[in-house]
């Protein structure tokens, strides 16, 4: 039984090979450039070269495997929605000419909507063109708005206190970590289902659920500040982000605002990893 994982340059793809290759499994991972598997060889696994885009060489890196991590990775371009397509319809392409028992998608919570979610529309997608696939079961890891999302606000929350947000303090909606999405994404590759099916990963926090638990963390007194999202494609754009994908993040932080982003009544994970301790890897750095 071999094991095809994406996204192990990754934390998420990265924990479930450890994982997988630590529980005696065989493991191929899926990386686009050659000098990105030495490492992997070194821990046993096999490497497939491939871009995730690449129908044919993705074809070639599948055969064989009768489970499979795959995700959509992000890109940081005007493009961003487009190249989530060409990717989607590479890894269908790919799936229907080499189909794999069981794969695991790395999708998002709001991914039932087609639109109006920025960039968790093109997921949309990509469950769709997958749960079609003849010979193949599809378990959609519908991931909640990563915790991680803050690390370009460490230094800021260390020197000043400060944890900025454009969502309300005390709102609460559903995070995650990435340490979770690689463990649980690891279970469900080793207990494949027989049918095609949703999990949503994650627990509902507030920012300022997070600024209390780093006010523990430092020491210090830790509170948000917030932004309005009307200052949101300004802040970013100035931050060097292209205007397009600055606009969909946008989108995606107002859907989550408005409760349109959510859980859809699926099999639901709750988080494992303590809180604290999520912060404190971003605290490290």
């Amino acid at each position: 039984m071999t094991f095809a994982i994406a996204g192990t340059s990754g934390r998420t793809g990265h924990i479930i090979a450890e994982a997988l290759l630590a529980a005696g499994k065989k493991v191929r991972v899926i990386v686009r450039d050659a000098d990105k598997g030495e490492a992997w060889v070194r821990r046993g696994a096999e490497v497939a070269v491939a871009d995730l885009a690449d129908a044919p060489r993705l074809k070639k890196a599948l055969q064989g495997a009768t489970g499979a991590y795959l995700l959509v990775p992000p890109s940081f371009t005007d493009a961003y929605r487009a190249q989530q397509d060409t990717v989607s319809r590479a890894l269908a392409a790919a799936l229907t000419e080499t189909p794999v028992a069981h794969v695991v998608l790395l999708s998002s919570i709001g991914a039932q909507h087609a639109r109006g979610t920025g960039p968790i529309a093109g997921l949309h997608l990509t469950e769709a063109l997958l749960s079609k696939i003849p010979g193949v079961t599809l378990t959609a890891l519908r991931a909640a708005y990563f915790i991680e999302n803050i690390a370009a606000s460490v230094s800021t929350v260390r020197e000043n206190g400060i944890l900025p947000s454009f969502f309300p303090a005390e709102l609460r909606f559903a995070m995650t970590n990435t340490v979770d999405i690689g463990k649980v994404a690891t279970r469900l590759l080793l207990e494949p289902s027989t049918r095609s099916r949703v999990v949503e990963l994650g627990t509902e926090r507030s920012f300022d659920d997070l600024a209390r638990a780093l006010s523990r963390i430092t020491g210090k007194q830790v509170t948000v500040q917030e932004a309005p999202l009307s200052a949101m494609v300004q802040t970013l754009t100035g931050f060097g982000f292209p205007r397009g994908l600055a606009e969909l993040y946008e989108e995606m932080t107002g859907a989550i605002r408005s409760g349109h982003v959510r859980f859809d009544g699926h099999e639901r994970v709750e988080d494992a990893e303590p809180l604290e301790r999520t912060l404190n890897r971003l605290l490290a750095g």
